[in-house]
């Protein structure tokens, strides 16, 4: 199985996908930003800290009682660092982004470290290209980290791109995982900044046309798990809904999972289950759920 992931919702997934299945995760670089000399991959980072079992699973970001020091201290010598980045975190960011210098593609850096956290799942970023999520706002255009974190996704949504996703291509190692693969699992992250921009990189729309695809809505009812998808997705015009959610990925859906509140919404394409994550049984079980879809298909 191969899952397309973000930073939040499918870690939460995985943290129970990896105790009963195996799979290859294809990761939204999107979101990644260059702060203080390093290249920060969040979602990449997420996922490796995941399946390294040192994700902080309060914050389901950075390093489980992690410090910042570092970070503090840049901040007494007036140093903006408007991304919170722990110590240990900041030693990833380290790593990474030495090995980009020294000429790595992201992909080969991304499996160094995923390897040297003892991560034994494949680990892909979307592309080796430098793609970013640009939201356009009331206030002018911005990074999703800047309008997430340092603008706490309060400026109006108007609309969102990807720049750079025109030279981005799917990495040959990617590609080959895809050909193998039968079975694509979307996990619950935000349609339009974690999932789109994956789906943009050249042909992945129309490879997923020839492959079982099964999707986690992120939306429960009318509102994210967590996030700012409801924003996003009001300005792509799309109804944050379950139902907006299938229209994201209508051409190449086989089966779109929402939680037991939208049961109302089951029909040949949609089921329910219990979708929210509040521990790592909750997550043993979606996944459970999840094989399960996989096989009626």
């Amino acid at each position: 199985m191969i899952v397309l992931s973000g930073g939040t919702g499918t870690p939460k997934l995985l943290r129970g996908m990896k105790e009963i299945a195996d799979f290859r995760v294809i990761v939204n670089t999107a979101e990644d930003i260059w702060i203080s000399g390093n290249r920060i991959c969040p979602d990449i980072d997420s996922v490796i800290y995941t399946l390294a079992d040192i994700i902080d699973d309060e914050k389901w970001w950075g390093i489980k009682g992690d410090t910042f020091r570092t970070h503090e201290a840049l901040k007494k010598l007036g140093f903006d660092e408007f991304m919170m980045i722990g110590d240990l975190d900041r030693a990833t960011h380290i790593m990474r982004s030495e090995l980009l210098r020294r000429g790595k593609t992201l992909l080969e850096a991304t499996r160094e470290v995923a390897k040297a956290y003892g991560v034994r799942q494949e680990v892909y970023p979307m592309c080796n290209e430098e793609v970013a999520s640009i939201v356009v706002t009331d206030e002018g255009e911005m990074h999703f980290q800047e309008f997430w974190v340092k603008r706490k996704g309060m400026p109006k949504v108007i609309d969102v791109y990807f720049r750079g996703i025109e030279k981005a291509k799917i990495p040959e190692e990617v590609r080959k995982c895809l050909e193998k693969e039968d079975e694509v699992l979307i996990g619950p992250s935000n349609p339009i900044t974690s999932i789109l921009p994956i789906l943009s990189v050249e042909d992945m729309r129309e490879i997923l046309k020839e492959k079982k695809v099964v999707a986690i809505s992120p939306i429960v009812g009318r509102n994210p798990v967590s996030g700012p998808a409801g924003k996003f997705m009001k300005a792509k015009g799309f109804e944050v809904s379950p139902v907006g959610v299938f229209e994201v990925y209508r051409d190449f859906l086989d089966l779109l999972i929402v939680d037991e509140v939208d049961s109302m919404l089951a029909s040949e394409k949609i089921v329910a289950t219990k979708t929210i994550m509040k521990s790592k049984d909750d997550a043993i079980k979606l996944s459970e759920f999840v094989l399960k879809v996989f096989d009626r298909l």
